[in-house]
């Protein structure tokens, strides 16, 4: 029989941040030494007979001792387990990081990522031999094509970034066939910030286009900006203030008439897939960020992919290599004069990648598309707008929407600091508030475009019940925020393993060295 009673469970009169304890860890949570400091260089792990005497083939060069830690295999296991409790993931809470979706990823994916024919392929088997693997990215590449209504893909770029540079690199290509050199590529305001570091990066002058009051793209002034020297425009769409831009294919008819192009950052894709093809609105590029729409995993140092979708027009300059099906097989086309290509794509910029981009993502986002389908797709973005507007409309009176009256929202919802005036409490103190209330803070200070921004993206994966907890907690912050109580923010977080660090200095200044104490 259980205890129906159950036991006291309040941590008692003295507040957790007040117990000092002999070993400096928290409870169950250890406070984990460099793995330098836990290891022994005479200690190992395996105990191998020692290597047979042979002549030293180091041309007289001694190996020094470098002081590699020795552990045994429980000290070694237990330190990364423990290592990898303390990184916040979206398997252990809500992250409404927005701007950077970190979405659930379904385990599906990962059991497809790892059968033996994918995990264990290498770039230079022949082609006969991997002939799944480039019917694989076929597939992808057709469903890609299909979802934004654009007749050509490349997919080779690594990240989303890296995407922006196939597709400015495949415009630059298409004005230099036409004997032009236009300089200027122009960003509105709501762009992503990668867009102007990208043309800037391609050695074009960038010029800003301002936004509207009500948060969208000022058609008027884009239209007033275009000539002859002008190569692009960059847009993002959905916008980072969380907003379509009804005026796409105004825009994009605009542009055209100015002999210029429409790259679109494709990184907000997750709110309107399966619902608006970017190709019925005049996009001539736009890459795809496939950890964001279709759920591969969020880059943060490991593998990404950015697949680049061409209009008709932009397509004859796209970067090799490419899958093509003669028929009977699929290759791997990565010569511009390659046979049967005609003069399709002779006028390619070339390629960028040393191999055909990342197959453990590809084969989760098509594992993704599969699982969904077309209806799935669709629904996932309608459930990521719902959620983001839910939020939105639940903490408006008491947080400052800035764009609330613009109409509904898209997958994030946008919020500034007016709502803090008076209270000496500040975007980032909020942030940090979240970390003791079990969150991942919010994007914050971006979009410029409005002072103190947080921008808050709950996804399509969250319930009701999870987000009823998050926004009761921001309205309980801002109730204490508005009670006065703005030195407990200041100090926050006081839960987390370190407290407040000086954001500046470590970014600028990291301290990444250690060396044992005298």
């Amino acid at each position: 029989m259980l205890n129906r009673q159950g036991r006291e469970t309040a941590p008692g009169a003295a507040a957790a941040s007040e117990v000092d304890t002999f070993t400096g860890n928290r409870g169950l949570a250890l406070e984990e030494p460099l793995i330098f400091e836990i290891g022994d260089s005479a200690r190992t792990g395996v105990d191998l007979p020692a290597p047979p005497e042979v002549a030293s083939r180091l041309a007289g060069l001694e190996r020094e001792l470098i002081g590699l830690p020795g552990l045994s295999e429980p000290e070694a296991v237990r330190h990364y387990t423990r290592l990898s409790r303390q990184n916040f993931a979206i398997d252990m809470g809500l992250f409404p990081l927005g701007s950077c979706t970190m979405k659930h990823n379904p385990r599906l994916n990962e059991k497809m990522a790892r059968l033996p024919g994918f995990s264990d392929i290498h770039p230079l088997q022949p082609v006969d031999s991997v002939q799944g693997a480039l019917e694989l990215i076929a597939q992808l590449a057709n469903w890609l094509k299909t979802l934004t209504g654009m007749p050509e893909v490349s997919m080779s770029p690594k990240a989303g970034a890296h995407g922006e540079l196939c597709g400015m690199l495949a415009i630059r290509a298409a004005h230099e066939a036409r004997g032009e050199a236009r300089k200027v590529v122009l960003v509105p305001e709501s762009a992503h910030g990668t867009n102007p570091a990208t043309a800037a990066f391609c050695g074009y002058e960038v010029e800003n286009i301002p936004a509207t009051p009500a948060g969208r793209v000022d058609l008027a002034a884009l239209k007033a900006r275009l000539g002859p020297d002008v190569a692009a425009v960059m847009i993002t769409n959905p916008n980072t203030c969380g907003l379509f831009e009804p005026d796409m294919s105004a825009i994009s008819e605009a542009v055209h008439a100015a002999g210029a192009y429409v790259y679109c950052d494709g990184a907000n894709f997750n709110a309107i897939v399966g619902r608006v093809r970017p190709g019925d609105l005049g996009v001539d590029a736009m890459h795809i960020n496939l950890h964001k729409t279709f759920s591969t995993p969020h880059g943060g140092g490991g593998p990404g992919a950015g697949p680049v979708v061409f209009s008709a027009a932009l397509a004859p300059f796209a970067p090799l290599p490419f899958v093509r099906h003669t028929g009977t097989h699929f290759e791997l086309v990565e010569e511009e004069q390659a046979h049967g290509l005609g003069d399709a794509h002779a006028q390619s910029f070339g390629r960028m990648v040393a191999f055909h981009g990342q197959m453990g993502m590809f084969v989760r986002a098509l594992s993704y598309m599969m699982s969904h389908g077309a209806d799935g797709l669709r629904q996932v973005a309608e459930d990521a707008v719902l959620n983001a507007n839910y939020v939105l409309r639940s903490l408006e009176d008491v947080m400052t929407a800035p764009f609330g009256a613009s109409g509904p929202c898209m997958h994030e919802a946008l919020f500034d600091d007016s709502f803090l005036e008076g209270t000496g409490v500040t975007t980032l103190d909020i942030a940090k508030a979240l970390i003791d209330e079990g969150y991942h803070p919010m994007t914050m200070y971006f979009p410029l475009v409005v002072h103190g921004a947080m921008l808050i993206e709950p996804t399509e994966t969250e319930s009701k019940a999870a987000l009823d907890q998050f926004i009761a907690t921001l309205r309980s912050l801002v109730a204490r925020a508005k009670a006065g109580e703005a030195e407990h923010f200041k100090a926050a977080p006081h839960l987390a393993p370190r407290r407040r660090l000086d954001e500046t200095l470590a970014a600028r200044k990291p301290v990444l060295s250690w060396a044992p104490s005298a």
